[in-house]
């Protein structure tokens, strides 16, 4: 009997996969006021049972799920411009929920919900077959060293069952600034029946994700930014 954890569905994860690495940070002041009155409205508790997305946004809209969001930058830019769609985030981080909520109430959005909890939980456990119309992966942990390349999100069984989670015609949008990984990405996401790449390889940066300052820094130090953009068929 194989020791990795397995989740319903029999679908095998390798030990240790998150979609979230322990880091530190201080909480602002600012922030820690955005999460006191802001968060009963947009923070959604997790639950280990599927969720009705019209009920929890308010109305029915195409539905894209977020996957580690930072400090909430290209989120609250992408939910700006995207106004039709609804916005379902993760991030484990309190100074980065604090930081989105605080864009949400300075720009007034309103298609944005938050889940401060591992993604791959919720997507397992709190997301119906074909619910989502779209995934964003933007610059997840690339976990550089070889002996820790096990550890990195975009693998096999996770695209598995991520895709069953997408409705037809529904899209997966990675974007990282580690060649090696980007190249990982292509060849899983690739491998994966139920996607279709929309580009030879990789990607033009679609018009609704910006240049945030984390990607900028990494133009800067000479890291080439890569989009990877399947559809499921």
């Amino acid at each position: 009997m194989s020791d990795q954890p397995t989740t319903p569905g029999n679908v095998v994860f390798p030990r240790g996969i998150r979609s979230f690495v322990l880091r530190t940070g201080r909480t602002t002041v600012g922030q820690q006021k955005a999460i006191e009155t802001l968060g009963p409205k947009y923070l959604v508790p997790y639950q280990p049972q599927p969720v009705d997305l019209d009920a929890l946004f308010g109305r029915a809209a195409p539905t894209v799920l977020e996957i580690g969001f930072g400090m909430g930058e290209a989120t609250a830019h992408i939910a700006g411009v995207l106004p039709e769609k609804n916005f379902l985030c993760c991030e484990v981080h309190t100074p980065g929920v604090g930081a989105l909520l605080k864009r949400i109430g300075d720009l007034g959005l309103t298609n944005i919900r938050i889940v401060q909890h591992d993604a791959v939980e919720v997507m397992l456990h709190m997301l119906a077959p074909q619910s989502l119309a779209g995934v964003h992966i933007f610059f997840p942990d690339p976990w550089h060293k070889a002996r820790h390349n096990k550890r990195r999100l975009v693998q096999p069984p996770f695209v598995a069952r991520l895709a069953t989670r997408l409705a037809p015609g529904g899209y997966l949008h990675c974007a990282t600034d580690w060649e090696p990984y980007a190249l990982q990405m292509l060849e899983v996401l690739s491998a994966d029946p139920a996607l279709e790449n929309t580009a030879a390889d990789f990607a033009p940066r679609p018009d609704y994700r910006p240049l945030t300052k984390f990607e900028n820094r990494g133009i800067r130090l000479g890291h080439g930014v890569r989009d990877v953009v399947f559809r499921k068929t």
